[in-house]
């Protein structure tokens, strides 16, 4: 499937399978509270194409790369703000050796954590900083840069531009959405979904969509609204596993796989042409998604 672009093999038909989250993952092989999740692209090979595999053999048609906090911004935190280009190839690299020719890897870019309201940040610098993460995990090997977690719309113009400007790969950009009230969705920054799909659309993404912040159930009204403006641009989904509630004294996400086979052919009707999972979803919520798709639309 992956000689043709995610947006092609969409155009063709297709409702295609992402991977689900890469979080739960690491700290379940001991990724410790305070530690950079990026350097384990250096430091912990083996595990990333463990986690990737495992989304593969779940039945991903595409997968992330650990590169969510790839920029100088976030690893300046943990003094690594100098290896930008070595832990983005990493991770696009690890992610490639396990994908192969036949799935497409999508490099995950977070948001920076600056505020370009509050004067934190200029544009030209927060420009600088995602052009240095796309060009290398292009350069690993990723066939499109996710853009993914965005709450303000202009630092994801921003990231959408350097992608568009520095890179040949299809760019995908989603924003995670709160509710607020019966059927309506803002951003931190006040963005509802409809804003959100038109401002990327105009800007040049290939691909938008939603992430985080919500289980599948509330994914759909949400590609609904974005759907709703934005008629023909393909959306991607990645649903937590339900809201996350605490039990003794650990953080959980309550929505099992075969919850989540109720609602995918909700999601699908709603807009949805990419369906993976963020946080809580493991590699058995994947593999149901698969399953239910291809129900779906035999």
């Amino acid at each position: 499937m992956k000689n043709i672009s995610i947006n092609s093999a969409i155009k063709s038909g297709k409702i295609l399978v992402s991977d689900g989250a890469w979080g739960t993952f690491l700290q379940q092989k001991g990724l410790q509270p305070g530690e950079c999740p990026e350097q384990w692209n250096l430091t912990h090979p083996d595990d990333m194409r463990e986690i990737a595999r495992s989304y593969i053999n779940a039945g991903a048609d595409m997968i992330e790369t650990n590169s969510f906090g790839g920029t100088s911004f976030k690893l300046e935190y943990f003094g690594l703000a100098d290896q930008v280009s070595e832990i983005n190839e990493a991770a696009a690299r690890l992610s490639k050796e396990v994908a192969g020719d036949n799935h497409w890897v999508i490099g995950s870019v977070g948001p920076t954590g600056k505020m370009l309201v509050m004067g934190d940040v200029t544009e030209e610098v927060l420009y600088d900083a995602f052009k240095a993460q796309v060009i290398a995990l292009e350069k690993g090997g990723a066939d499109a840069i996710c853009i993914e977690t965005m709450s303000d719309i202009d630092e994801a113009l921003l990231a959408i531009r350097a992608a568009k400007e520095n890179t040949r790969l299809e760019v995908i950009c989603t924003f995670t959405f709160d509710s607020i009230g019966e059927n309506e969705y803002r951003t931190m920054m006040g963005i509802s979904p409809a804003e959100a799909a038109i401002a990327c659309t105009n800007a040049g993404a290939d691909i938008i969509g939603t992430n985080c912040g919500n289980g599948l159930k509330n994914m759909i009204n949400i590609v609904a609204q974005m759907r709703e403006v934005a008629p023909d641009i393909p959306v991607l989904v990645h649903a937590n596993a339900g809201l996350p509630e605490i039990k003794n004294g650990e953080v959980i996400y309550p929505e099992t796989p075969g919850q989540m086979r109720e609602l995918v052919p909700l999601i699908i009707k709603a807009g949805a042409n990419i369906i993976g999972g963020c946080c809580g979803t493991t590699p058995e919520h994947i593999a149901v998604i698969k399953e239910t798709i291809n129900k779906y639309t035999k």
